[in-house]
């Protein structure tokens, strides 16, 4: 008996003090949580912060379109503290950086958001408010200083040497806002930059005018860039005097590529054209068209052409060298997006661009489009058949059996189009009648009768 009681208060004592030990541990006693709850609960938690962070930059102006994407390429903002978030956005908005600078700066540049960056720029800011920029050239320049870690009394370096050099306080703003990267170059750079225009023989006056309008010579290399682009202008027989006088006119001239201007003037060797229209496009000299070329090139290329298919165009249309940038890009804009064609079909129908879009091109495709919506085309009409038709023949064919088009057309219509001369011309070129009397007759024969 007294063995089984000794076993059974050894069993008590051993039960109690394992209770107690268990009780008292030093580590810590986490209840077992199955791993889906664990991880359903995290997902939660950052669905919540993706929320949040999408109303605080939908609040500021941010399109709902583009949270999505942007938050899934910056995951270190649902890191951040939302509520520095906010203030960032809040000093970002004094800087009265317009809604849509404000949304490209964080797209281009998510860090910007840094509160303590942008606390530090408040008065930097503020000064440079003074001097009347713009709104764009504080966005891009919060982008460099951010990118390039700069600070205020760097940025104020840059500008004490632009107005050293005694440029103009507009020549000053144009700068910083057009090339925003002259606050990453040292005085030296830029002196070499200015030293180039002055040994061309172009005037202090002719400088500033030129950084005024094409702040972005600033950033070309002199010994890489323009002194090969001056040796191409002399060797097409361009003076000096030319070529410092139409620079100061049109100060772009510097911003060619090499040999661009060489396959602009090549252009004109081989241009098949009315004289009538090759001498309006060489009425300002040689020089000026072959920048005018560039130009229409650049334009035709950034709506979609290719530089072959673009310097074809300009071939086969010659035209369209003397018409405005707004003109092309008004036809193009109404090619694509109203008559569902593509910029391509230009290659083949280049003539699209060289007739009037208001006489021409809108009437024709109002007419077509109508007899499309009734059944009235046996066959689809194409570009060609649309543009290259002689206004009577596209007149007979679509607006003739349809008196409805008429109106629409506009053409050969009775009392639409207005005569280009008064009505009653023709009785001034009529000779005058005058009265005969028998008197009159009688003179007549008698003087026939004396020639016989």
């Amino acid at each position: 008996m007294s063995f089984k009681s000794l076993t059974r208060t050894t069993l008590h004592s051993l039960t109690t003090a394992t209770k107690a030990r268990f009780f008292f541990s030093t580590k810590p006693n986490y209840p077992r949580v199955p791993v889906s709850f664990s991880h359903n609960n995290k997902s939660q938690s950052q669905y919540r912060k993706q929320i949040s962070l999408a109303n605080i930059l939908q609040r500021y102006g941010f399109p709902p379109s583009e949270l999505h994407g942007f938050i899934s390429k910056n995951h270190f903002l649902l890191n951040s503290n939302l509520h520095d978030l906010e203030r960032s956005l809040s000093v970002l908005l004094s800087f009265e950086i317009t809604q849509k600078s404000l949304v490209s700066l964080i797209n281009d540049c998510p860090a910007v958001l840094d509160f303590e960056f942008l606390k530090k720029w408040q008065m930097g800011v503020s000064r440079f408010r003074d001097l009347g920029v713009s709104s764009l050239f504080v966005r891009n320049f919060l982008e460099l200083s951010k990118r390039f870690h700069i600070d205020p009394d760097g940025a104020f370096e840059t500008l004490k040497v632009l107005k050293g050099l005694g440029f103009s306080e507009g020549t000053v703003r144009r700068v910083l806002e057009g090339f925003p990267r002259v606050v990453l170059m040292n005085e030296g750079a830029i002196l070499i930059r200015i030293d180039f225009l002055c040994g061309i023989g172009i005037s202090r006056e002719g400088i500033d005018r030129i950084l005024y309008f094409f702040p972005e010579i600033l950033g070309f290399g002199v010994e890489d860039r323009l002194k090969p682009l001056l040796d191409e202008f002399r060797d097409w027989g361009f003076t000096e005097d030319v070529i410092t006088k139409e620079i100061v006119k049109e100060p772009r001239f510097l911003g060619m590529e090499l040999g661009e201007l060489s396959r602009c003037l090549e252009l004109f060797k081989t241009l098949k054209c009315r004289e009538a229209i090759k001498y309006k496009i060489l009425s300002e000299g040689a020089f000026k068209a072959g920048f005018e070329v560039k130009r229409r090139v650049d334009c035709l290329c950034k709506l979609g052409l290719i530089r072959r298919e673009a310097f074809k165009v300009l071939w086969m249309e010659p035209r369209v060298i003397t018409y405005e940038i707004e003109n092309i890009e008004e036809k193009i804009d109404f090619l694509v997006h109203r008559m569902k064609f593509n910029v391509g079909c230009l290659v083949e129908v280049p003539e699209f661009l060289g007739v009037n879009f208001h006489k021409q091109i809108v009437p024709r495709y109002n007419v077509i489009e109508y007899l499309r919506g009734k059944g009235g085309l046996a066959s689809e009409v194409g570009l060609k058949d649309l543009i290259k038709s002689s206004r009577l023949r596209f007149y007979n064919l679509y607006v003739k059996p349809y008196p409805e088009c008429e109106k629409i057309f506009g053409r050969f219509s009775g009392g639409q189009v207005k005569s280009k001369r008064p009505a009653g011309l023709w009785k001034l070129f009529k000779p005058p009648s005058y009265s005969q009397s028998e008197d009159d007759v009688n003179n007549m024969k008698s003087f026939m009768e004396s020639l016989v």
